[in-house]
């Protein structure tokens, strides 16, 4: 009787796949695999051209002079991680503060126009913000330095001698938070946007306030999605050139001082700004800068990927 029961099941109805269809993951696919083929191809030119910057002997390298590679790019990692550090510092609390006003606080028309002119902000070239932050901003904050450096020396990143012209890694670090603002901005508002209506329906009936709401309905939802922000603003902040070339005064130094004239330049700067005269072997090392300046992105994103992963069984809204 099993037997013949198996036997008589029809047979499983699949659905017939238009020629639309098709196309469209055919072109998925075929975009998959381009985004993987390009990755692998720029992996494999960084690493093929920065060999030459690894040899033992570079005494005819007039970018090392002599030093080991990594002698060379420690500081300018550490000037990378450092003014993309301060910058996110700033640019977190301020953006999350103004999706969430744009998202739950703002009346309808004037959230309108402030995710409008914020989705403007984040299309401004950087080379217009470096203008900015070089012939405006730095003299601005130069006697906000001072003040700081006078009243609040003791604390150790405010210490040194301060810079006269305010050309400093904290205003490439304001330079940058305010590049990556908008960005960030954008995506918490949208990620605030999703959470489900019943749950902050639900913690305002139970007698939340709206702060209250945000705060057990709304955040916990959107975490995973605030940290996908925050690391894409992380991305952007490492690889930006411009704007810190055009503010910040240079130095192959490890100095966590932030007001002073002495700055750690980061590897985008210095290769915009060395690679005009670099030539032979020295080009190649400005390669390799570039290779770590790639690892240290890809890390990033591969932590965020891994954060936002741990997040995903559990967002709030379960």
């Amino acid at each position: 009787m099993s037997t013949t029961t198996r036997q008589a099941r029809p047979a499983p109805i699949r659905a017939k796949q238009r020629l639309g269809d098709r196309v469209f993951s055919g072109s998925a696919l075929g975009a998959g695999i381009i985004i993987l083929v390009v990755l692998a191809a720029v992996a494999a030119f960084l690493v093929i051209q920065s060999l030459p910057a690894f040899a033992p002997d570079t005494s005819d390298n007039h970018i090392l002079e002599g030093r080991s590679f990594w002698e060379y790019v420690g500081p300018l990692a550490f000037g990378t991680v450092w003014a993309s550090f301060l910058a996110l510092l700033m640019a977190t609390p301020i953006a999350i503060g103004i999706a969430l006003f744009i998202s739950h606080y703002a009346p309808r028309r004037l959230a309108g126009v402030l995710g409008y002119v914020i989705d403007l902000l984040a299309a401004v070239p950087s080379v217009v913000f470096g203008l900015w932050g070089g012939l405006v901003l730095a003299p601005l904050l130069q006697p906000v330095y001072a003040w700081l450096n006078e009243n609040a020396g003791w604390i150790p990143i405010f210490g040194g001698q301060v810079s006269s012209t305010g050309k400093t890694i904290m205003t490439a670090a304001v330079v940058l938070a305010v590049m990556v603002i908008p960005i960030m901005t954008a995506i918490c508002r949208e990620v605030f946007l999703q959470t489900p209506k019943l749950h902050e329906e639900a913690a305002l009936a139970l007698g939340a306030t709206r702060w209250e709401m945000v705060r057990m309905a709304v955040l916990p939802f959107a975490r995973g999605g605030m940290v996908s922000a925050i690391m894409l603003a992380l991305g952007r902040a490492l690889g930006e050139t411009m704007a810190v070339t055009m503010v910040l005064s240079p130095a192959a130094v490890y100095s966590f001082l932030v007001l002073t004239a002495t700055n750690p330049t980061p590897i985008p700067a210095n290769i915009a700004l060395a690679f005009p005269e670099a030539h032979d072997t020295g080009v190649n090392t400005l390669i390799a800068t570039g290779l770590v300046l790639f690892v240290v992105t890809f890390a990033v994103n591969a932590l965020a990927r891994w954060i936002v992963a741990r997040r995903a069984e559990f967002s709030g809204a379960n």
